[in-house]
């Protein structure tokens, strides 16, 4: 059998990673919706309406508007904005955290794909908060390098083009409001009480993302040093085929980008008995965007997990 999938929203970066990746999935049927019908609403119903799963890669009204048009209860959605990431009724796509994670996406019509940055932050918190290392009112602080595909098609065309401003050189911090949207994700799902001090920086590569937490051990509920930090990270994935936990890089050195077109994730435990930072290491298009996407889609429809993905 193969599943009848539909993209809304094809013609944006993960949608279009989406059908890169669907382009070659076995038990996969693509919808591809003419240009001329892809902002018409009646068109638009129809294709939501007779899939069997959806992806919205749509801004957020958009995307809300897309899930009040599907009236067919067995239509499975993934929604890659931020639209639903903390709505009731959704669950969150990251099923590396947990078996019930793993278990609600199964089980679930209604799935919110992580957002890029905080799939980074929550690979790394969720686990510290749940086995009681990490207290939930922690002053927290998050540093994310990003590739400039997070941006969307404005943000590549820019960086791309052959006129564009010096300072598009240099790495960019943004969000400086210190409110990014990310944010509310990031809160719900570790449990913190506390907002993290975020700060995310654009960079002059294509793709890939690190995502940094520095700690104090002192303010831990244990002592705990690197290597005995990295067991217990090591432990809560074991068995994970995505996600992987190291030690700091014997050159001192990590590259945002060293992940690039995967979908794999490396967790690097670095630091001292007093000070540590732990660095998740990925491809925001890969596990941050449509690879995530697809396994969360595969879990869905009950299919092999890692289809398309390794």
């Amino acid at each position: 059998m193969r599943y009848r999938v539909y993209i809304d929203g094809q013609e944006g970066t993960t949608g279009l990673q989406l059908q890169k990746r669907l382009s070659r999935h076995k038990d996969i049927e693509l919808m591809l919706i003419s240009d001329e019908l892809r902002k018409d609403i009646n068109a638009r119903r129809e294709f939501l309406n007779s899939a069997d799963l959806v992806f919205l890669c749509l801004p957020d009204p958009a995307a809300k508007e897309a899930v009040s048009l599907i009236d067919n209860d067995k239509v499975k959605v993934i929604d890659a904005s931020t639209a639903h990431r903390t709505a009731p009724n959704w669950v969150y796509g990251f099923p590396e955290l947990s078996l019930e994670h793993r278990k609600a996406v199964a089980s679930s019509n209604r799935i919110a794909n992580p957002g890029c940055h905080a799939t980074g932050f929550i690979a790394i918190v969720f686990p510290l908060v749940k086995l009681g290392i990490l207290p939930k009112d922690y002053p927290l602080t998050c540093h994310s390098i990003t590739g400039y595909s997070g941006g969307g098609k404005g943000m590549i065309a820019s960086y791309e083009a052959g006129d564009r401003p010096y300072q598009f050189d240099s790495p960019r911090p943004y969000a400086l409001s210190l409110t990014h949207k990310h944010l509310p994700e990031m809160m719900a799902v570790t449990g913190i009480e506390r907002a993290p001090v975020f700060s995310p920086i654009v960079c002059d590569f294509y793709s890939g993302m690190a995502v940094s937490v520095p700690l104090h051990t002192s303010m831990f509920t244990k002592k705990l040093n690197p290597p005995a930090l990295q067991d217990m990270l090591a432990e809560y994935y074991g068995g994970e085929k995505l996600i992987s936990v190291h030690g700091a890089p014997e050159d001192g050195f990590l590259a945002a980008n060293e992940l690039r077109d995967t979908c794999l994730m490396r967790i690097h435990v670095c630091g001292n008995s007093e000070q540590l930072m732990l660095i998740s290491v990925f491809d925001n298009l890969g596990k941050g965007a449509s690879g995530a996407a697809v396994q969360n889609m595969n879990i869905a429809l009950g299919l092999y997990e890692f289809e398309t993905l390794i």
